[in-house]
């Protein structure tokens, strides 16, 4: 789950065009924060049954074990989206900290690179009908120390959650 940005930025580029193009909405010394947009094809239940089922749309290249098989999400108080490692090992990805159904899930942490540079954040996917389809926000607003700088991170972050957008949003 560490991605390369020149590698996150390919990945992203060849799964055609998403709905909207990334953004990284705002960037600075303290930390980021990144948004992307798409259309999932049916109403805000289904993209809800269908978000908190990882392991059917997350890209096993971004996990610890390379298998999405190994992810859940529960939306309940506390709840984890968590992968389990073989050995009996795991790893606590971000908490759930917010659960509307239908609506709004909010979870806390650091994905991948992040959670070991002690760096935080709030990852908000919030859905919205639109006719019959559902119009999907996610945005993810991450602070921390960045030796580095947050720049070229900040993109590396979003392109990978666009990639996992689109997959979430894919039939």
């Amino acid at each position: 789950m560490h991605p390369l940005p020149r590698l996150a930025a390919l990945a992203l580029l060849a799964l055609g065009p998403v709905a909207t193009p990334a953004a990284v909405t705002a960037s600075g010394a303290a930390g980021f924060v990144v948004r992307e947009e798409a259309v999932y094809a049916g109403p805000p239940e289904a993209a809800w049954r269908r978000l908190l089922e990882p392991a059917r749309w997350w890209d096993p290249a971004h996990t610890y074990s390379r298998d999405a098989r190994r992810l859940t999400l529960a939306a309940r108080p506390g709840g984890c989206f968590c992968e389990r490692l073989p050995d009996g090992g795991f790893v606590r990805h971000l908490e759930v900290v917010y659960a509307a159904p239908r609506d709004t899930l909010r979870l806390a942490g650091g994905l991948g690179p992040l959670q070991a540079m002690g760096a935080t954040g709030a990852l908000t996917f919030t859905l919205r009908a639109d006719g019959a389809a559902t119009r999907i926000v996610v945005s993810y607003a991450v602070s921390g120390y960045a030796p580095d700088g947050w720049e070229r991170l900040a993109g590396a972050v979003d392109a990978v959650l666009g990639e996992q957008l689109a997959r979430l949003a894919a039939p």
